[in-house]
């Protein structure tokens, strides 16, 4: 429901601004002989510009959370709503935090624009967001309209998933601009053996390693990671969940957890604000646990990406922090 209230007041903002849409879109159209490509969120740009490689020339590529806006709380302005509804291809994820979407994509005026959903790519792959014992639940509201099961968005967290996303978002250039597919289809070769030397090397360090359960005080939106890599978990809240503030039963508990299984590590995201996982350390027993992060790439920015960020630096980047925190 928060997220809904959300895309809702998105979409009260375009319409009020529709009596200027005609600008915007002129202003949005300054570059006609080029191919207007636009991501959601950071995994998608950087697939598609891993792609691309150096063939840029005659392409626009956005990324429309790259101030460093968070996937949950991002709320699409009158000229991000202009921006999709002019380019050629538009990738995103799906999920419930991009309920807005469809409005955008309702009055979208390129009616030769090319849609990849990411949770269609997927298809039975795809998980539902799961509560799991101990996690903070969000009171129920009634809702007729709500029957339908909500699934876990954060399908670029499995390796294995990129895979499979990236080769679609391929297949997707190499239609829109036929005269690049072979380089294309070598970018994409080259980018998916990068792919599976990672995987294999979180396959290799969870199998050996001592622990095989994280508890998070935090959001969980790690499911297709430790699916994957067949580990398991314990965290405050589901992965998209709006709540900030766990009850003292759930702490208490996720500090049991650590006790029992005699862990020495607690994960939260990034950009958290870790109260609640000193919280769980301040009700164990020994309370000399570390608080580690986990990079779930929901909230990337541009300077980050200055810097050299990518979704192959990052996910290396927590292959070896859980390499010291499993181990």
């Amino acid at each position: 429901m928060f997220r809904k209230l959300l895309a809702l007041t998105a979409l009260t903002a375009v319409l009020f601004t529709g009596c200027s849409s005609g600008q915007i879109a002129s202003a949005q159209n300054q570059n006609d002989d080029k191919i207007d490509i636009v991501c959601t969120l950071f995994p998608e740009y950087d697939w598609t510009k891993e792609i691309l490689g150096g063939q840029t020339e005659n392409i626009n590529l956005t990324y429309l959370l790259e101030s460093g806006l968070e996937l949950h709380t991002y709320q699409p302005s009158a000229k991000d709503m202009m921006t999709i509804s002019n380019c050629d291809v538009f990738i995103y994820v799906g999920g419930e935090s991009e309920s807005w979407v469809d409005d955008a994509l309702k009055n979208a005026s390129n009616p030769d624009m090319k849609v990849i959903r990411l949770m269609d790519v997927l298809g039975d792959a795809a998980k539902e967001e799961e509560v799991k014992e101990g996690m903070e639940t969000e009171p129920e509201e009634e809702d007729e309209n709500e029957e339908e099961p909500e699934y876990d968005e954060h399908i670029w967290l499995s390796v294995k998933n990129a895979e499979m996303l990236c080769t679609s978002i391929c297949n997707t250039l190499c239609e829109v601009i036929p005269e690049q597919k072979e380089t294309y289809q070598a970018n994409l070769n080259s980018y998916l053996e990068n792919l599976n030397t990672l995987d294999q090397e979180f396959h290799a360090l969870t199998a050996s390693a001592p622990v095989k359960t994280l508890i998070f005080g935090d959001r969980f939106p790690f499911r297709y990671f430790t699916d994957e890599y067949d580990l398991d978990y314990y965290a405050a809240f589901v992965g998209c969940s709006a709540e900030t503030k766990a009850s003292f039963e759930t702490v208490a508990f996720l500090s049991g957890k650590l006790d029992e299984l005699q862990l020495d590590t607690v994960f939260v995201i990034e950009n958290a604000d870790t109260s609640i996982a000193e919280a769980i350390i301040a009700n164990t027993k020994n309370k000399n646990q570390q608080i580690v992060t986990l990079n779930s790439m929901q909230s990337v920015s541009g300077d980050a990406i200055a810097a050299g960020a990518s979704y192959l630096t990052i996910m290396q980047e927590n292959l070896n922090t859980l390499k010291e925190a499993l181990n």
